[in-house]
């Protein structure tokens, strides 16, 4: 099979719709001009474009590895988007977020996952356990599952959460080989009983071609809003600490196992 990187749509912002009051970061649901509507992710929230990073990153992983995940765009703002919005504090976030954003297709109808009504099978809950091992994310807890029910199937959304190595850039090495010991708040770990056989599996399909693919998925323009750095230097970090991480998965899922005693 030949190997087939990952592309990204751009859309332009056409409408603002509603905020998602939700998240610290105030995303919203908002119009483009495909005229499908997408949950935008704005870089001028509190967490920066870093967040974006993450999302966009944690979200073609997942993709990669056979998960749902809405399709992710990216959602270019312009100048003059949000001088009419009313709300002082949407206002200065839309003026902050002129530029290229993070949006993902809105899924109409979904609900927020209730571990209490849905039962995950343990293959699934597996897998998404491991992803997070992976990518770091801390956000998968009971408390805030971060996953939807939708057409009867569970999509996973908000990574933004994830890779927080990169907020302290320096000690990356070190940072990729640790254990994931938030592990033991993950809302689906009681479940995930196949985690040697998802180690195997998913190893062996993120290659160091796709995970370069990926990553190369960045825009310069995130990369130079936050690091002095060239845009080469920076994707090399996130590609080297995700190919480390992979080759030591048995850190993390050992620990993942051991939280599950």
């Amino acid at each position: 099979m030949s190997f087939k990187p990952p592309k990204l749509r751009t859309v332009n912002v056409t409408r603002y719709v509603t905020p998602l009051r939700e998240g610290g970061s105030l995303p919203a649901i908002a119009g483009a001009d495909d005229d499908f509507l997408y949950v935008i992710k704005f870089r001028g929230a509190g967490q920066g474009v870093k967040a974006l990073v993450a999302e966009l990153i944690g979200g073609e992983i997942a993709r990669a590895l056979g998960l749902k995940v809405p399709e992710i765009v990216l959602a270019s703002l312009d100048t003059a988007f949000g001088r009419s919005e009313p709300d002082e504090e949407i206002q200065d976030l839309l003026k902050a977020s002129v530029g290229l954003n993070l949006g993902l297709h809105y899924l109409s109808g979904a609900i927020t996952f209730d571990p209490a009504v849905t039962l995950v099978d343990p293959e699934l809950a597996s897998r998404i356990v491991w992803l997070d091992c992976l990518l770091t994310n801390v956000d998968r807890t009971p408390r805030n599952t971060n996953m939807l029910t939708w057409n009867k199937e569970l999509w996973l959304i908000d990574h933004g959460a994830a890779l927080y190595f990169h907020h302290s850039w320096d000690n990356w090495k070190e940072q990729a080989i640790r254990p994931f010991l938030q592990v033991k708040d993950h809302v689906l770990l009681s479940r995930a009983s196949e985690l040697d056989a998802v180690d195997t599996e998913f190893t062996t399909i993120l290659t160091p071609e796709l995970i370069r693919s990926i990553v190369s998925l960045i825009p310069d323009d995130w990369i130079k809003a936050e690091w002095l750095e060239e845009p080469d230097e920076v994707r090399s970090v996130y590609t080297q600490f995700l190919e480390t991480r992979i080759a030591a998965s048995a850190i993390f899922v050992k620990e993942a196992q051991h939280a599950r005693e």
